[in-house]
C-alpha cells in the first residue's frame, strides 16, 4: 500500500515505471496482489558490483562497469532522489537506497525502485507517529543516527546515496568482513585521500576499453591525471556529506543533494 501511494503521482525517467497492478486469488484461494513494473534487462546494480557464487560447474559471469558508466549511474540515482525530495507535490523519503534497489535498463540508465519502506515528509512531521515505528533501511546503508532514535529524513537518503557511491568506486560492501572496530567504508575511503586513492579503487573500474597508446606518454599521463582527479572528487564529496550528516542528528544544511 505504501508503494501504491508513492507511485500514484510520481513520474521520472530514473524511477521504475509501473505498467499495471493485479488483484486476484492464487491457486490456494488466498488474496494475491502484485505490481507489474517495466522489465530491466540489465538487472540490478548489485549484480554488476558483486559476484554471485554459483555451483562448481557453473560459469561465473564477471560484469564490468567503466568509470564513465559508474558516474552516469551515480548521476541517475542522484536525479531520482532529488526529484523525490524536492520536486514532488509532497516530499518522499525512499528510506532503503542500496545497489539491489537500483535497476538498469537496456541502455544502462539507472532506475530507483522498491518503495516498500517509503515515507512521506508530512507523516514524519506528524507528532502522533512514533519515531520507533517501522524499519529504517538496510544495515550498512541506513544513517547511523537512525540507530539513536532520530526521525527518518531526506538527509538519511543522502547518507545512503553516499555509501552507494563509495561502494561503486571501491566495489566493497559496507558490511564487508574487513570493516570491524573503527574501520568502516567511509574511513577506508577517506584515509586514501588524496595520494593513495588508487589503492582503494576497484581495478576493474580503471580497465577502460578505450586504451591510450603507450607511445603517447603525455596523452596517457593527462588521461590518468583526469581519472585520478575524478575519483578524488567522488570520494571527497562524500566525505563532506558524511561529516555534515553526522553533525547533531541531521541539522546541517550542507547535506542537501
Amino acid at each position: 500500500m505504501a508503494e501504491c501511494k508513492a507511485l500514484r503521482n510520481i513520474r521520472h525517467r530514473n524511477l521504475v515505471k509501473i505498467i499495471t497492478s493485479c488483484s486476484s486469488i492464487d491457486f490456494q484461494g488466498n488474496d494475491f496482489k502484485a505490481l507489474v513494473y517495466e522489465y530491466m534487462p540489465n538487472g540490478s546494480l548489485e549484480k554488476w558490483l558483486h559476484l554471485t557464487l554459483g555451483t562448481e560447474n557453473q560459469e561465473v559471469d564477471i560484469r564490468k562497469l567503466s568509470l564513465l558508466q559508474t558516474i552516469s549511474i551515480g548521476i541517475d540515482v542522484a536525479s531520482a532522489i532529488d526529484y523525490l525530495h524536492h520536486h514532488c507535490k509532497e516530499p518522499i523519503l525512499h528510506c532503503d537506497l542500496k545497489p539491489s534497489n537500483v535497476l538498469l535498463d537496456n541502455d544502462m540508465i539507472a532506475h530507483v525502485g522498491d518503495f516498500g519502506l517509503v515515507k512521506f515528509q508530512a507523516e514524519i512531521s506528524n507528532p502522533s507517529i512514533s519515531s520507533s515505528v517501522g524499519v529504517r533501511g538496510t544495515t550498512g546503508y541506513a544513517a547511523p543516527e537512525y540507530g539513536l532514535g532520530s526521525e527518518v529524513s531526506t538527509h538519511g537518503d543522502v547518507y545512503s546515496y553516499g555509501i552507494l557511491l563509495l561502494e561503486m568506486v571501491t566495489r566493497k560492501k559496507p558490511t564487508d568482513l574487513m570493516f570491524e572496530g573503527d574501520l568502516n567504508l567511509h574511513n577506508f575511503a577517506k584515509t586514501a585521500l588524496p595520494d593513495r586513492i588508487m589503492d582503494i579503487v576497484d581495478p576493474i573500474l580503471l580497465n577502460d576499453d578505450e586504451e591510450v597508446s603507450s607511445t603517447n606518454h603525455r596523452l596517457r599521463q593527462t588521461r590518468n591525471d583526469n581519472i585520478m582527479e575524478c575519483l578524488i572528487s567522488l570520494v571527497r564529496t562524500w566525505s563532506y556529506v558524511f561529516n555534515g550528516i553526522t553533525t547533531r542528528s541531521f541539522e546541517c544544511n550542507r547535506c542537501s543533494p
